[in-house]
């Protein structure tokens, strides 16, 4: 599926996303219009999906990371469907995973100190719907936080 082209074009791009096209095809021995061509055709089949900002939160004044492990009332049909729609309306949920087995739904979450978050615990989380139980784990550290894959 990839050649060793795709694959060094992809390695650059994970190591300084913010290359220009011709650093880009410098880097990989390639032309640009080559470089550009291969990078739409991977766009284009899904495997480079583009470039994000990544935020540091804690720069931001976001002190406290929070992943909250929820379980849904699964006798409630549509427990899924509007736990995850009232979710993704608080702000400071900034992921939302899904899960197979006693664990429904994971939440990140980031608020600014202790008394920010037991506030949004109490006020907007707590209120989300069809909530069976709720585990919460605060952030002590990230040992690795990487999106890297070896290609």
């Amino acid at each position: 599926m990839l050649d060793d082209d795709d694959r060094r074009i992809l390695r650059r791009l994970q190591q300084n996303p913010s290359l220009s096209m011709a650093e880009l095809a410098d880097q990989v021995s390639l032309s640009a219009a080559k470089t550009t061509r291969r990078l739409e055709k991977l766009q284009a089949s899904g495997i480079y999906r583009g470039q994000e900002a990544v935020i540091d939160w804690a720069a931001l004044g976001f002190a406290v990371a929070v992943s909250l492990r929820v379980t849904l009332d699964k006798t409630q049909a549509r427990a899924f469907d509007e736990f995850i729609a009232a979710a993704r309306k608080v702000p400071e949920v900034i992921e939302v995973q899904t899960f197979l087995g006693q664990v429904d739904v994971r939440l990140s979450l980031v608020a600014r100190d202790m008394p920010h978050y037991h506030a949004l615990y109490r006020d907007r989380i707590l209120t989300l719907p069809h909530i069976s139980d709720i585990e919460a784990l605060m952030l002590v550290s990230t040992v690795k936080d990487s999106q890297v894959l070896p290609v």
